[in-house]
């Protein structure tokens, strides 16, 4: 199985300005060469909006469309989320592009009480698990963080559900902490190579957002971190060769409890 190259972009975010946004992502994504994985903040392309008449967009929309672009200009894959409209409802819906232009997606399943997002936008109801280039990869967004029950690995047949999972958010300053003890909390109770990209600046609101993306092997250890406040591009290689090595030595997997959620 060989290594899996995966990079962030930390930024700040133009609020409600899509065209701005995917400007400086292009910007930012010139240099970006020879990976396999770029992973965007969520709501990349209008900041953390819950205003539907002015920021959804169609599943096929203009910031899908750049994801897509971007995927295969640098024949790698590209993950992101978007306010859309479908069918009558809205979703912060993730997008995982691979480098052919096919697409996987997921519906952010816990929405933020402390906000309207709960009343206005819809759930998803099932997790993706993603195989790209051998590894099996679970994407989740932002406040998905805290559901320790959503996010557990398994362990069936002798074989772990996932070997990587990323989160993208919007995660305020002050709750920083909380994101950075959570993200390798993790990385350890699920033997998985654990990755959080978040936004910098101060939104709409007045919520200051410092970063602090990150990723931690499977022991929780991090292995790369982004400085607070500051754009950040960086490229971490996952080696599959040591997680694996990894779980065959501590084989927690194998005394994980079964477990079945209800929606």
């Amino acid at each position: 199985m060989e290594d899996l190259k995966v990079t962030w972009v930390q930024t700040d975010l133009k609020w409600e300005d899509p065209r701005a946004n995917l400007d400086h992502f292009r910007e930012l994504l010139n240099g970006v060469h020879d990976t396999d994985l770029i992973l965007l903040p969520e709501m990349f392309n209008t900041g953390f909006s819950i205003n539907p008449s002015g920021c959804a967009e169609t599943p096929d929309g203009p910031s899908a469309a750049f994801l897509k672009e971007t995927a295969l200009k640098k024949d790698c894959a590209v993950a992101g989320t978007m306010l859309v409209s479908e069918n009558g409802n809205f979703f912060n819906r993730l997008y995982f592009y691979f480098p052919d232009g096919a697409c996987e997606i997921y519906d952010k399943r816990h929405l933020f009480r402390l906000s309207e997002e709960y009343r206005i936008i819809s759930g998803g109801k099932k997790k993706t698990i993603i195989r790209y280039k051998g590894w099996k990869i679970l994407p989740l967004v932002c406040y998905d963080l805290r559901f320790p029950v959503w996010s557990k690995n398994r362990y069936e047949n002798e074989e772990y559900e996932y070997d990587f999972l990323f989160y993208l958010a919007n995660w305020p300053d002050n709750r920083s902490w909380v994101w950075r003890s959570l993200l390798m909390a993790r990385a350890i109770e699920n033997q998985a190579y654990v990755a959080g990209v978040n936004r910098t600046g101060t939104d709409h609101f007045g919520a200051l957002h410092s970063g602090g993306s990150m990723i931690c092997d499977a022991k929780g250890k991090i292995m790369a971190e982004a400085a607070d406040n500051q754009t950040s591009v960086q490229t971490v290689s996952l080696c599959y060769r040591d997680l694996q090595l990894f779980r065959d030595s501590f084989t927690l997997g194998m005394d994980w409890d079964s477990f079945t959620i209800h929606d």
